[in-house]
């Protein structure tokens, strides 16, 4: 599910800069790009915790490590991403 919601999260992205881009209104882009990155974080903390409730470690051992760093940096991403139109718009009005 993490999987499916990501990819969402992403064409939202992309759409939210193409309409601003476009000159078209892109905020409800950039709020659906900004949702499906948190539901994506959620899904992912929910898988974490089924591993945690069926006590499988070597999934925690061998999976956490490397998706907390790529969640890190995915989110960071998607949230620069999201609101480079709102502080271009700013630049711009100076």
């Amino acid at each position: 599910m993490w999987l499916i919601l990501g990819l969402i999260a992403i064409v939202a992205t992309f759409i939210n800069l193409y309409m601003y881009k476009t000159g078209k209104d892109y905020k409800l882009a950039m709020a659906m790009g900004l949702s499906f990155t948190v539901l994506t974080l959620c899904a992912e903390h929910s898988l974490v915790s089924n591993w945690v409730k069926g006590e499988d470690w070597s999934a925690l051992l061998d999976v956490v490590p490397t998706m907390e760093k790529a969640l890190w940096f995915l989110t960071i991403v998607s949230i620069l991403l999201n609101i480079v139109p709102i502080l271009l718009e700013l630049k711009n009005k100076k």
